[in-house]
């Protein structure tokens, strides 16, 4: 380029002579610095293109990540409206009762505002979307904003002949959700919708239920009307029934918290001379009048409840913790499942004393295999709430120098069981299980006598929180001290909590401890032998047979005040010989609640329906509402 600039400019002789005056060298360029400023201004060029590219490319880049985010929060409210509209439909179906009055609605009324308030309340703040992403690879939320939810109108579809009664229903319910999402910018998007959820609602009878004997507050298998004797006056809290029929009396008020219903289509009304029958609930005869208050309805003419025939169950329990089979236990099947202390079989030719539990000794370690505690012959059963949340179990047999005492200490936390009797012990794996639930249960049974059955001390905790235990004997059950909850579950006054009834649960109680006391072929015997002369029993109790006579009875001294936390179930009514008897119903055995293998029934409920139900929806109306 030089030597261009060279031939295309020549300088004039004058011009080259003042050159060479000044000493410059003859042709020597004087334009160099040039290529200097051209590279400069390219460099500079090619500077403003970079930074207008980088420039443009992180403006497409905010405009893409904004708009990434706004669509992830646009999918997380979309998201929303869905979990919230099935969650309505979850809740409305979950309302309908296992059985009603055939006839009615099967879908309570206020089903809507419950459910409606329940949606606005779960989901009032954000509500993840990421749940079970190991990688967090999506950060979407919603909330939902409002909800209402309003029964429009409920049609019977179809008529059963046979009564003339409703047997189908279709509910149509009016619906509008607004749901904000926001993925992991700050942008936020709104989407709302509105429509119908429609719910076609088939009814048939009420088949058969199994139900524990542990949800009745009293249950009296034989009582005859004016045969006598009446029903003590007082405060009953619990379901109650007969399957015979209840005398009432005039030496007190009755109030009944629970249903009171029997076998027998009438009830008793014993007056000083005369004892008349009556459908009505009351009676009155020569000025004296006897109405009992049934706070939640009487009901008589109903089905007998089905009793339980014999204790294989529970024997089972013990062996498998399931107790489904119902057969009689053999001398094979205890050898091949239960071990005492030193990991020795339980003797195939019987046993007439001992104690055994289920567990495999040829394991490394030994390893619990079943629901608890096996014990030939009669003994004394002493239950104790240990240190560390673990339960402890004293059984004596025999007495004097030659008694046995065997203790059996239940480690949830450590989850083992621990067996000593005399110099040995045995270190299991595991606590016994109810496998029929998944969760720690204990079985005690007694193939004999319960001679002696009771807590620590007077007033010391017997059963520890989170313990489940059944104690069975074949024979009698004798309480001789209290029985009590290390946490007691429910009110024993009603200004425990204000406003309450008696028996309410305590929030927070329930610690799942539990205990059932029961006996097919014997009595539930009160022999009070602490100092205190009061008494009390945290336990359902239960002393009944299809074949039985037993029933609640005291054969000591008489108790000042009896209080029984649960429940009572008998064959018979038997003296208690009590001056002042309290029982609270457990409200926890009203649920799917009770003590592990406990007897139960099935019961047939007459004039009760059950429900099938399809729910579907119809959305009318869904609209993006983030530019409103």
């Amino acid at each position: 380029m030089l030597m261009m600039r060279s031939e295309f400019f020549q300088k004039s002789p004058a011009k080259a002579q003042a050159d060479c005056r000044e000493g410059a060298p003859h042709g020597a360029p004087t334009d160099r610095g040039i290529a200097l400023v051209i590279t400069l201004l390219l460099l500079l060029v090619l500077s403003v293109l970079v930074l207008g590219a980088v420039l443009t490319t992180s403006t497409d880049m905010l405009i893409n990540g904004y708009y990434r985010n706004f669509r992830g929060s646009f999918y997380a409210a979309d998201s929303g409206l869905n979990i919230a509209r099935q969650d309505l439909i979850n809740q409305t179906m979950a309302a309908i009762p296992n059985t009603f009055t055939a006839g009615s609605a099967p879908i309570p009324a206020g089903t809507d505002a419950t459910t409606a308030s329940s949606i606005t309340s779960t989901y009032a703040s954000p509500q993840t979307l990421n749940l079970g992403a190991a990688d967090d690879s999506w950060k979407g939320a919603f909330h939902i904003t409002s909800a209402t939810y309003v029964l429009a109108s409920v049609t019977p579809t179809a008529t059963d002949p046979s009564t003339g009664l409703p047997s189908a229903y279709q509910y149509v319910y009016a619906y509008s959700l607004t749901s904000v999402g926001q993925s992991s910018g700050v942008e936020q998007a709104t989407v709302g919708e509105t429509g119908d959820i429609l719910f076609n609602v088939a009814l048939t009878p009420a088949s058969g239920m199994t139900l524990s004997f542990a949800a009745y507050g009293m249950f009296i298998d034989q009582q005859s009307i004016c045969n006598g004797s009446y029903l003590v006056p007082g405060l009953i809290s619990g379901p109650v029934f007969t399957n015979g029929g209840w005398t009432f009396g005039t030496s007190g008020s009755y109030t009944f918290t629970d249903p009171v219903g029997s076998h027998s289509g009438n009830a008793g009304f014993q007056f000083s001379s005369r004892c008349t029958e009556s459908s009505k609930g009351n009676s009155s005869y020569r000025r004296q009048s006897i109405s009992p208050q049934y706070q939640a309805g009487f009901q008589w003419g109903q089905a007998a409840v089905p009793l339980p025939s014999n204790d294989f169950s529970q024997r089972r329990a013990v062996l498998d913790g399931r107790g489904t089979n119902t057969s009689q236990v053999t001398g094979a099947d205890m050898n091949a499942a239960l071990r005492d202390v030193n990991g020795a079989p339980y003797p195939a030719s019987g046993a007439s004393s001992g104690v055994f539990l289920s567990y495999d000794a040829s394991a490394d370690p030994p390893r619990m295999t079943g629901g608890g505690i096996l014990v030939e012959g009669n003994a004394k059963v002493q239950l104790a709430a240990g240190p560390g949340g673990s339960q402890v179990v004293t059984i004596v047999q025999g007495s004097g120098h030659s008694a046995t005492t065997t203790t059996v200490t239940f480690d949830p936390v450590a989850g083992t069981t621990t067996v000593a009797s005399g110099s040995s012990s045995q270190v299991v794996n595991g606590v016994p299980m109810d496998y029929n639930t998944g969760k720690p249960g204990t079985m005690i049974y007694v193939d004999g006598n319960v001679t002696s059955l009771s807590g620590p001390g007077n007033g010391q905790a017997a059963v520890q929180d989170g313990a489940a235990l059944d104690v069975v004997a074949a024979n009698n059950i004798t309480v001789t001290g209290d029985l009590l909850y290390k946490t007691r579950p429910v009110t024993t006054t009603q200004n425990q909590i204000p406003n309450t009834p008696a028996d309410t649960l305590i929030p927070g109680n329930d610690k799942g401890q539990v205990l059932g006391l029961y006996t097919a072929k014997g009595d539930i015997q009160l022999d009070n032998q602490q100092s205190s002369s009061n008494l009390e029993i945290d336990a359902s109790l239960a002393a009944i047979s299809d074949s039985g006579s037993g029933g609640l009875v005291n054969i000591g001294r008489s108790i000042s005040t009896l209080t029984i936390v649960g429940g009572r179930i008998q064959n018979e009514i038997k003296n208690i010989n009590s001056s002042t008897r309290n029982v609270f119903f457990d409200r926890r055995f009203a649920g799917n609640f009770a003590p592990p293998w406990f007897p139960s029934t099935t019961i047939s409920p007459s004039g009760k329906s059950s429900a099938s139900t399809v729910a579907s929806v119809d959305r009318v109306r869904w609209v993006d509402q983030t530019g409103d």
